[in-house]
């Protein structure tokens, strides 16, 4: 079997090659490339014009043509893998991303030419877990404010949610939006807090986790004191109908896709006093956000580091490998199988 990889500076050829190669047999062969700008600030530039599928200038790893002719499989990250690559692949039987997002990815062509495509959303799924409590816990217990004070030389006594009584988090409800692979831990990681958890999910039947329960999305939102977003949507789904039905004084919290939030709603909701805070991690013109977000003392901002851990990163090629050789050799199904239906 011919493995190629192609890192970037994210996933480095270092961690490709050690992710990948301790699954190979003797006679097998590993190819490493890499894709892009080594700084990551420049590339995430490049990001934005790959997640909008524009390709157009994006430099190709030299040499990567000629070595995919043969190979079986291909691991990427963000690099383009584009419909002439497909065409010049005679014997590529599956592309595995070590991302959640496909937009790199031109499924359709892998499809016809019956190339498996899997791609990894669980692959930081722990980071953005974590994370999210971490925001949680910062915009309901004041701690990026009381540090941004003392930074100013003031000890401050009030805040946003002071005449509310700032309650723990076993006395407050969390509604988790989406139930996949991080709305699963983040429920796992606010288990033991004591807190009641709820959540819904369209694709899911029943929850199986006796600390969680599961609800219609308005149900959520009306009796949840926390909501967290971890879904994924083709569009906005808090509007303001959404936030009209959340409870008065509530906190949003969105550590998933900017998208997912209108952003007027929001500012209305904001603006009315129905939310009493709120915690965001992405934006839709990153770098630049919103101005009126600086305006409100009540919003907890990151910069887009929900999944930013070399564990998200170190671990995926090492995932893409396994998951791939357990499915060729009727060990199990393959993860994230993309294209699965169409290639039935």
């Amino acid at each position: 079997m011919k493995v190629v990889c192609i890192g970037d500076a994210f996933i480095t050829t270092e961690m490709m090659e050690n992710g990948v190669r301790p699954y190979l047999a003797e006679n097998d062969t590993l190819k490493v490339f890499f894709f892009g700008d080594p700084d990551k600030s420049a590339m995430r530039d490049t990001i934005k014009y790959i997640e909008a599928r524009n390709f157009e200038g994006i430099a190709m790893p030299e040499g990567l043509y000629e070595e995919i002719v043969d190979a079986d499989l291909l691991i990427v990250h963000l690099c383009p893998i584009k419909r002439d690559l497909f065409e010049a692949a005679k014997n590529l039987k599956a592309v595995m991303s070590c991302r959640g997002g496909l937009e790199n990815i031109e499924v359709d062509a892998a499809t016809d030419h019956k190339v498996i495509v899997s791609n990894n959303p669980a692959h930081n799924a722990n980071g953005v877990a974590e994370f999210t409590v971490a925001m949680i816990l910062s915009e309901t217990r004041n701690v990026a404010r009381s540090h941004m004070a003392l930074k100013n030389g003031e000890w401050r006594i009030e805040y946003p949610n002071t005449h509310t009584d700032v309650k723990e988090m076993h006395d407050l409800v969390v509604g988790i939006v989406g139930y996949g692979s991080i709305g699963r831990l983040v429920a796992y990681k606010l288990s033991t807090f004591g807190c009641k958890i709820l959540v819904a999910d369209p694709f899911l039947k029943e929850c199986k986790e006796e600390y969680a329960t599961l609800v219609p999305f308005d149900e959520l939102l009306q009796q949840s004191d926390i909501v967290t977003l971890h879904a994924r949507s083709n569009g906005a789904i808090m509007t303001d109908r959404e936030f009209g039905l959340m409870k008065q004084n509530s906190y949003l919290i969105n550590s998933a896709r900017s998208y997912l939030v209108e952003t007027e709603a929001f500012k209305r909701a904001m603006d009315s006093g129905k939310l009493l805070g709120a915690a965001i991690d992405i934006f839709e013109t990153e770098p630049n956000i919103p101005e009126f977000y600086r305006q409100y003392d009540n919003i907890t901002l990151t910069n887009h580091l929900g999944g930013i851990t070399i564990n998200s990163f170190r671990d995926a090629p090492g995932f893409a490998i396994n998951n791939f050789l357990c499915y060729i050799h009727g060990e199990k199904e393959l993860a994230f199988f993309v294209n699965k239906q169409q290639l039935a």
